[in-house]
């Protein structure tokens, strides 16, 4: 493998891989024997892949950088002719699915290979062949507004994570004029934001009505690969979260304004812990980097391959600089068995978290490619993938110090107190989602006011000190996977308690809790939600009180700390 710098791009002939999968399709319904039709399925497999790497190498280089000409037309053609492989794609499942040989699948892969398969033929038809290209076209439209906003800041030109970092200064004004210039920024392409989510909306309903589906809601929990659990079971996770960790966190805040010398905690005062500042990395993104690989190298001899490969081939993009696409994530490279780690530095603790909690879900990718035949079995749903990320958050405490020096401690508890605080904000933007498409009329005003109602249910402490667009609902806008990947964000919620109940282990007996950990990535997504927990001994967080079992040492151990 090259560097990811030096890796190859060409353009696929589509036609030729819909020729190509015929091809595969019509020897898979001659196949005279199970190891006939496994070779055949095993080299379609091979089609796939490569096709996937393409997808991907394209995706990152465009999100590298959103003003790149060729790279957005090479994203254009993937996103109008990719879906063209459905029909052929889905032939072939549904000849194993329905074929002679399915009992011999299901004996080599298991019977979640094909739960998953008759799912994908569920929610893959040609006829939404329209749409799937609408919503991607409105996707890369939603990452260029959001990649192309700027402002001014004190002679310096910021983006939103360029504002993050002034919203942790210890000077309360310069907080305050960061939040204003933050809020203004999203105020203005507001009108662009909702006229885009309208059309997403609108594209996504046409998709649900086409194949059959009551709603939205219903396809996008079958496109996110739930087939273990109904809305039902979330919004009660959402009252356990409401009941347990709403007052918890309530009272975290009143301990932060007591901490901060304030008399209320205001949204511009969230992000800072201590009075005297933030625990800030000592280092910068290269020194960080090498940081990591002796961290991953002291960890364990898994991740010790892993991270030297990573860093082998250079499969990381840091910085944050004009025209990058904002956020960060973790992808892959199937062809090259590579993951790709995407992310925005703002010299933040923020930045370490990248390199733990990507890492994580780039460590399970390693290893899945690696350990697991069949593609669509390498990687699990996301609530269990954010488990392999946040889980992999924790493992790294005791490494803290090469990143914050003798200031560790307190970014370990203020890791601590993010990973609690965050979850009524997530719970929040599901009930949001789940309002809009049971209420898809709605108006972009409507909507605002249904986010604000909601926010004020599970976090009665937010504070927008007066700014009208926020105060009004605008900070629903804020979050990107409401626009690029609908109904995703409940599934950091709900691996977030699941690796705390991992984090009370690691307290205890910290190898049983890696042995269960690694135990976890290796399986990747062989199994489904419940039966992979179940394996591992970590409680669904849908049952009765298991909110208030995982959080209650956090919370212990949060307000008895010295802080």
């Amino acid at each position: 493998m090259q560097k990811f710098s030096e890796l190859p791009y060409e353009r696929p002939d589509i036609a030729a891989a819909v020729e190509q999968y015929s091809t595969y399709n019509e020897a898979f319904r001659k196949a005279g024997s199970f190891a006939e039709a496994k070779a055949v399925f095993l080299e379609a497999e091979k089609l796939d892949i490569h096709l996937s790497t393409i997808a991907s190498l394209v995706s990152v280089r465009n999100t590298m950088d959103t003003t790149d000409a060729f790279y957005e037309a090479e994203m254009a053609y993937l996103n109008e002719n990719l879906p063209k492989l459905i029909p052929a794609s889905k032939a072939l499942n549904e000849a194993i699915v329905s074929g002679p040989f399915r009992a011999d699948f299901e004996r080599e892969y298991g019977r979640h290979f094909i739960a998953v398969l008759e799912n994908s033929l569920r929610v893959q038809d040609e006829r939404i062949i329209p749409e799937l290209v609408r919503e991607s076209e409105l996707s890369v439209e939603y990452s260029k507004v959001a990649a192309s906003c700027k402002t001014d800041f004190r002679g310096e030109t910021c983006n939103f994570y360029g504002l993050l970092k002034h919203m942790e200064s210890c000077d309360r004004a310069e907080r305050k004029e960061a939040f204003e210039k933050w809020a203004a920024l999203y105020e203005s392409v507001s009108d662009e934001l909702d006229a885009l989510y309208d059309k997403l909306i609108e594209v996504r309903l046409a998709m649900a009505e086409k194949l059959g589906f009551k709603d939205y809601t219903e396809l996008a929990y079958r496109n996110m690969g739930r087939l273990d659990y109904t809305p039902e079971h979330v919004a009660k996770f959402r009252e356990q979260v409401r009941t347990v960790i709403t007052p918890a966190v309530s009272r975290m805040r009143e301990a932060q304004a007591k901490r901060l010398g304030l008399d209320k905690i205001k949204y511009y005062d969230e992000s800072l812990v201590f009075a005297d500042g933030n625990a800030d990395p000592i280092g910068g993104k290269d020194y960080m980097v090498n940081a990591a690989s002796e961290m991953y190298g002291a960890l364990s001899p898994e991740t010790k391959e892993f991270f030297d490969f990573m860093t082998k081939y250079e499969l990381f993009d840091l910085e944050t600089r004009p025209g990058k696409h904002l956020g960060g994530y973790c992808t892959s490279l199937p062809e090259y068995k590579a993951p790709f780690i995407f992310s925005n530095f703002n010299g933040t603790s923020a930045d370490v978290d990248v390199l733990t909690h990507e890492a994580g879900h780039a460590f399970q990718c390693y290893l899945g490619e690696r350990l697991i035949p069949v593609s669509v079995l390498q990687n699990s749903t996301s609530e269990i993938c954010e488990i392999h990320s946040m889980s992999m958050e924790f493992f790294t405490y005791p490494w803290m110090e090469k990143f914050f020096g003798d200031r560790a401690d307190e970014y370990r508890y203020a890791h601590l107190c993010s990973a609690l605080s965050v979850i009524p904000y997530m719970v929040s933007v599901d009930e949001f989602q789940h309002v809009v498409y049971a209420n898809p009329k709605m108006s972009a005003k409507e909507r605002r006011a249904a986010w604000r109602e909601i926010e004020k249910k599970y976090m009665p402490w937010r504070d927008y000190d007066g700014n009208a667009f926020l105060e009004n609902g605008g900070f629903w806008m804020q979050k990107q996977h409401i626009f690029l990947y609908p109904f995703y964000y409940i599934d950091y919620a709900l691996a977030q308690i699941c690796t705390f109940s991992l984090y009370d282990e690691m307290k205890r007996d910290r190898e049983s809790a890696w042995a269960r950990y690694l135990k976890l990535c290796r399986a990747g997504g062989t199994m489904g939600y419940f039966d992979l927990l179940h394996s591992v001994g970590i409680p669904v967080p849908f049952e009765d009180g298991a909110v208030e079992k995982a959080v209650r040492g956090v919370i212990e151990e949060i307000e008895s700390a010295k802080y």
